[in-house]
């Protein structure tokens, strides 16, 4: 591609001529732009901060809570509580094809833990072997329980990160070591960490089955939870209803109450939030791309005055040969240039605002790494270029439609 520089001198000459009207014109292109990618980084930022709550549960669980009855049922009076045992976790195995893993808890609250003179209080979760996927715990050392540990009653325990390093100072290696739940002693197998943060590794895990024997829990669980695999939304739903249908029919419950057991089902909460930040995202190119559209009015007004200016020098350029098409080409790529420039400046300030927010603000719960990443960047920069061409499209054809000899005549 031959590059005509003397095109190229004479657009910059232009530009350089009328640097205010030039500078006005571009700010609100770039004021555009600019804005667009804040306000797609900052909902990114939402977002990420909604999608690390969600990190610490598998997006795939459904969580089942007992609850008391609201309705009477065949004799029965509303406000009695329903009480989980071992045999509605097996029960809930049997359910439905999709469930892979799985865990039911005994509620064992905190107790306080210690090791030689280190000591402090912590959430005892006693569950099942499944919950290591239900819950994504990472295991930094060690191992998470299994199904021996069940078997055996076994007093064994995985820390969470941030109880080793209360119990266990110095780098002190936990594996092995033995830690005191009131008088009882349970020996550390694992250590995890959580997406959660500190709050979730406060936590330790025990076996539900030690659990139920040395705290007097009988058979008794307070929750079960399990994943489904690849089930999709629809196919959860029916489990959910299958569950509250088989629940029902035990427990002695009506059906349609839905305070007698109450089922959270991640992947639907998941979803909800997933489709309100697309309409987000969708709101937020609206108010950009209306934003731009303002600036390319601005744009091909003031094209439109060059084009007015520069009627008696346009009419002498096709009285000297020069085609319609080499007069729309320079109007087109004058607009262009000066879109492409104002915008290119408009998306550096908004991607570096955005990378000072990430490296400065400290990430929360609810907002983290804004950013804009490359796709949005290359969009922009398309649209900046359609932008141009669609500012200058008009005064070019104008430009193009002069007659010699009214332009000469032109004052």
């Amino acid at each position: 591609m031959i590059i005509d520089r003397d095109k190229w001198q004479e657009i910059f000459s232009t530009i350089n001529k009328n640097k205010l009207r030039t500078f006005l014109t571009g700010f609100s292109v770039a004021w555009g732009i600019f804005m667009l990618i804040i306000l797609l980084g900052s909902g990114r930022g939402l977002q990420n901060g909604v999608q690390h709550q969600f990190a610490d549960d598998a997006t795939n669980s459904l969580w089942v809570y007992q609850g008391l009855t609201s309705k009477p049922f065949k004799g029965t009076n509303a406000g009695r509580k329903i009480q989980f045992t071992n045999a509605d976790y097996i029960r809930t195995t049997q359910l439905d094809k999709h469930i892979d893993h799985i865990s039911g808890r005994y509620y064992v609250g905190s107790k306080t833990i210690s090791y030689k003179n280190n000591y402090g209080s912590y959430s005892i979760h006693a569950v099942n072997p499944g919950n290591r996927y239900i819950e994504n715990t990472d295991i930094t050392k060690g191992r998470f329980l299994n199904r021996l540990d069940m078997q055996h009653f076994s007093k064994v325990m995985v820390i969470g990160d941030v109880v080793r390093k209360d119990l266990f100072k110095n780098g002190e290696n936990p594996l092995g070591k033995y830690v005191k739940v009131g008088d009882i002693s349970f020996k550390v197998i694992g250590v995890f960490k959580s997406a959660g943060g500190n709050g979730e590794m406060r936590k330790v895990y025990i076996p539900v089955s030690t659990a139920q024997r040395v705290f007097n829990g009988g058979n008794r669980l307070g929750q079960i939870m399990f994943t489904v695999g690849d089930a999709t939304l629809n196919q959860t739903k029916q489990i959910e209803k299958e569950l509250r249908t088989e629940f029902a029919k035990v427990h002695h419950f009506d059906p349609t109450d839905r305070r007698a057991i109450r089922i959270s089902n991640n992947l639907d909460e998941y979803e909800k939030v997933m489709n309100l930040f697309l309409g987000i995202r969708i709101f937020i190119w609206i108010i950009g791309i209306g934003t731009i559209i303002a600036g390319i009015v601005g744009v091909s007004n003031i094209m439109m005055i060059v084009v007015k200016e520069r009627t008696k020098e346009i009419g002498i350029r096709k009285a000297l040969g020069a085609t319609p098409k080499s007069i729309v080409g320079l109007i087109l790529l004058e607009s262009v240039v000066i879109t492409s420039l104002a915008g290119y400046i408009g998306l550096m300030a908004g991607v570096g605002l955005l990378e000072l927010v990430n490296k400065y603000m400290p990430p929360s719960d609810f907002f983290r790494n804004p950013e804009a990443n490359l796709s949005i960047a290359l969009t922009a920069m398309a649209l900046l270029v359609i932008a141009g061409a669609i500012a200058g499209f008009i005064p070019a054809k104008k430009a193009a439609s002069i007659k010699p000899i009214d332009a000469l005549r032109d004052e």
